[in-house]
């Protein structure tokens, strides 16, 4: 990969001003797999200034124009589909065939956003009076700031600039700066793909610093983030300094719901893409999983034996399924969620226990875990776990799990398992979360809406919908 380490800005790879860097290592065994130059904010002002000064041509070129680059970059990532997948593995521990499965979500999203920057209409609107002419004009906002999160670090991007630069925003991307290696390969490609300089710009390094240039610079008209929801209520602060738009996907606290007459090898199914997928460290993870009373123990027994037959290990190996968690940070804090709930009573149905043994003993793994017994007293009740540990809570009846799916401050995704069709809509429309799976562990595509309610976020991202987050919305009256 060339020039790895440098940062993309106003079309050039660059070092840092402050000429640090930073090495990034595999969670899964401890390797240096690469090096990254370590900016701050006089780098992000710099690209700044260049999106804002390549905005003036890029906003007022065609969207034909605008569509081809993005097809362009659409047909190479998928070429280069397995190299990115090996970054993204080696940098955060992801499982190849899930790191594939990301890389092409992310192709898909240049794709389908090609296609929509030839869709972005205006109006005309009836006057009440004869002597005018109303119109109404869609316009992008300017320069967009992107804050994109380790756990997705290539289909997050494309989820985010690629709407930005279809309707003729340009953009400054921040990654995480645990997994920028398979970003960085994502600007080589942008580069490829001959987007003019300055559209789109990739700043590497201090998160307090880029970010505070982001938040104060004025040139940046829209801040799009994906984290934490501490961060992102920092971010708003700052923001509502300059009134500036934001968009922004937070934590989450999936319920996940099991009634008496679901289908429970469907249901383990779905419950194992849910939970277990990327190690536990996705945002719309099942984190509470609630189980009719009358088939917990079957459940249970299910659950387990599909635990007891999946294989934990580096991402890169061929059968591994869960991988390492990111950092001894992310270790320290799901094992502390474990110990919490056995000293207020929980039990261990499966796992529960780091492993340090043999392949393990480089990196930060840990089985995949059920917990039992489980009260709302325990922080892992009403606190986000980014691990492969689930707790079992059984239910009574359907408006008692209702009320307590929707007790929470985080409103992001929701799950239900239940062959009653009449029950399927009712708890879709009463669930408060903006995404729901009914039947399915999976629910997201790229032509569908994606984000939440309350602390959740704002905004949402995916299909046409992810358009207005990005565009003004101009009204003209004509007198005639």
């Amino acid at each position: 990969m060339t020039d790895s380490k440098k940062m993309y800005i106003n079309g050039e790879w660059i070092e840092a001003e402050s000429g640090e860097t930073l090495e990034i290592t595999n969670p899964a065994n401890g390797e240096v797999v690469g090096t990254i130059s370590y900016g701050d904010a006089r780098d992000a002002n710099k690209a700044i200034a260049a999106a804002h000064e390549a905005f003036k041509s890029w906003s007022q070129a065609a969207a034909r124009e605008r569509s081809k680059y993005l097809y362009n970059l659409y047909e190479l990532v998928r070429k280069n589909r397995d190299e990115l997948a090996g970054l993204i593995s080696a940098e955060m521990g992801k499982p190849l065939g899930e790191a594939k499965f990301e890389v092409l979500g992310a192709a898909d999203n240049f794709m389908w956003y090609a296609e929509e920057a030839k869709r972005v209409y205006g109006e005309t609107v009836p006057s009440s009076t004869p002597n005018k002419r109303l119109m109404v004009m869609k316009q992008p906002v300017g320069v967009v700031a992107a804050i994109t999160p380790w756990n997705f670090p290539v289909n997050m991007v494309a989820r985010k600039i690629a709407p930005a630069l279809a309707v003729g925003c340009t953009v400054v991307l921040k990654p995480a700066e645990k997994a920028p290696l398979s970003t960085i390969r994502m600007f080589e490609l942008i580069e490829e793909a001959g987007f003019p300089k300055g559209v789109a710009n990739l700043v590497t390094g201090d998160a307090s610093s880029i970010g505070k240039e982001i938040v104060d610079n004025p040139k940046v008209a829209k801040i799009t983030f994906t984290g934490s929801t501490r961060v992102g209520k920092l971010l708003m602060e700052g923001a509502a300094a300059q009134v500036k738009r934001i968009s922004m996907e937070l934590g989450g606290h999936a319920p996940f719901i099991v009634f008496e007459d679901a289908d429970l090898d469907a249901a383990v199914k779905g419950l194992f893409e849910s939970k277990y997928r990327n190690a536990g460290q996705m945002c719309i993870c099942t984190n509470r999983l609630y189980v009719h009373e009358s088939i917990v123990e079957a459940f249970t027994a299910k659950l387990v034996e599909r635990l007891q037959n999946t294989k934990v290990g580096d991402g890169r190996v061929k059968g591994v399924e869960i991988g390492p968690l990111v950092d001894e940070a992310a270790l320290t804090s799901v094992l502390g969620q474990i110990e919490d709930a056995k000293e207020k009573g929980g039990g261990i149905a499966f796992g529960g226990n780091r492993l340090t043994e043999g392949e393990y003993n480089k990196g930060f793994f840990i089985e995949p875990t059920v917990i039992t017994d489980v009260t709302p007293e325990m922080n892992i009740y009403s606190q986000e776990t980014f691990g492969p540990v689930v707790p079992i809570i059984p239910f009574q009846d359907e408006a008692s799990v209702l009320e307590m799916a929707n007790d929470s401050i985080y409103g992001l995704a929701a799950y239900v398992y239940t062959q009653n069709n009449a029950r399927c809509f009712r708890m879709a429309e009463g669930l408060e979360y903006g995404i729901v799976g009914v039947n399915d562990g999976s629910p997201t595509q790229t032509q569908a809406p994606f984000g939440g309610y309350k602390q959740s976020g704002i905004g949402r991202e995916g299909g046409h919908y992810a358009l207005d987050g990005f565009l003004e919305t101009k009204f003209v009256s004509f007198g005639v």
